[in-house]
Order: structure tokens, then C-alpha cells, then sequence
């Protein structure tokens, strides 16, 4: 006798309970980002004001026009590198949470596959004569998806790791002209 509707219900069931189990981690490595990022803004927030009051302590001590542009110019370097070193921890973060996201799901995708393979398996050992055509098909079928979850996960990460790259190569850039920016400005100064 076929046990189909206790075979689907329990498939379900597991099926449900991975969902929510997936959707549990996925909330949690949520917020610890989130909670990462508000911490990392109030840090740089308070710097920031920090910063700030003491250069302005500074040019309200300036006796002239040279010496306020000294300041000034003194001033570009430090900002730019600590704008620079917030971008990078901003993307670390989400690099972070971007990996936590991924492992969670391939974890929870190679349960949920475990299960449906096993009740694949289940429900042929009780199929009919004259239904192994319609059991290959379907293994068939669950083999091509997850030959195709495989080959989507592998470009994602390679896209992720590109933009990282690009991302990485864009700041070197950006710290390079700061750095000539601020020479420049520094020996303008000095001149």
C-alpha cells in the first residue's frame, strides 16, 4: 500500500522546517551587520567630532592667511585616509555578511536536497511497474536543478569576488591621488 499523502506531509513538513530554519539564520547574520555597521557609524561619528574640534580649535588659533592654509592642507590627507578606512570596513562588513549569507543557505540547499532525494528514493521503492520512466525524469529533473544551483552559486561568488577586486582596486587609486593630492597641497603650503 502507498504511503504518498504521509510521504508528501512529512516532505512538506521538513520542507517548512528548513525554510524557517534558513530564514532564522539569515535574520540573525542580518542584524549582526546591521549591528556592526551601527557600531562602526557611531565610532566614526564620534571621530568625526573629535576631528573636527580640534581642527577648528586650530584655525581659530591661525595669526594668517599662510598659516590657515598650512592647517588646512594638513587637514586633506587624514580626512581622505580615514574616509578610505571606512570604506574599507564598510565593505569587509558587508563581505562578511555576504559569505554568512551564502554558507547558510548552501547548508540549508544541501539538507532541503538531502531530503528530496531521500523521498525520491522513497516514494520509487513503492512506485508501480511501469513507472521507472516517470522516476527518471524526476531524478532527472532534481539532478539538472542542482547542477544549476551549483553553477549559479559558483558565478556568484565569482562575481562577488570580482567586484571585491574591483572595489580593492578602485581604493589603492583613490589612496594614491590622496596621497599626491596631499603632497602637493603640503608642499604648496610649505612654499
Amino acid at each position: 500500500m502507498f504511503a504518498f499523502p504521509e510521504q508528501f506531509s512529512n516532505a512538506t513538513k521538513a520542507n517548512l522546517e528548513s525554510q524557517f530554519a534558513l530564514f532564522s539564520a539569515l535574520t540573525s547574520k542580518t542584524f549582526e551587520g546591521v549591528e556592526k555597521l551601527v557600531d562602526l557609524n557611531i565610532n566614526t561619528v564620534k571621530a568625526a567630532l573629535e576631528d573636527s574640534s580640534a581642527t577648528t580649535r586650530q584655525l581659530l588659533a591661525v595669526k594668517d592667511a599662510q598659516e590657515f592654509f598650512t592647517v588646512s592642507a594638513s587637514q586633506a590627507q587624514p580626512a581622505a585616509e580615514k574616509a578610505l578606512a571606512y570604506s574599507r570596513q564598510v565593505a569587509s562588513i558587508a563581505a562578511d555578511t555576504g559569505a554568512e549569507f551564502s554558507k547558510a543557505a548552501e547548508s540549508q540547499f544541501a539538507e532541503v536536497n538531502r531530503k528530496v532525494i531521500s523521498l525520491v528514493d522513497e516514494v520509487t521503492k513503492n512506485a508501480p511497474a511501469g513507472s521507472e520512466t516517470y522516476v527518471s525524469a524526476l531524478k532527472t529533473a532534481i539532478s539538472n536543478a542542482n547542477a544549476g544551483y551549483e553553477q549559479f552559486t559558483k558565478t556568484t561568488k565569482q562575481a562577488v569576488e570580482a567586484i571585491e577586486s574591483n572595489m580593492n582596486a578602485a581604493v589603492s587609486q583613490f589612496t594614491q591621488a590622496t596621497r599626491k593630492a596631499g603632497a602637493a597641497a603640503n608642499s604648496a603650503a610649505a612654499a
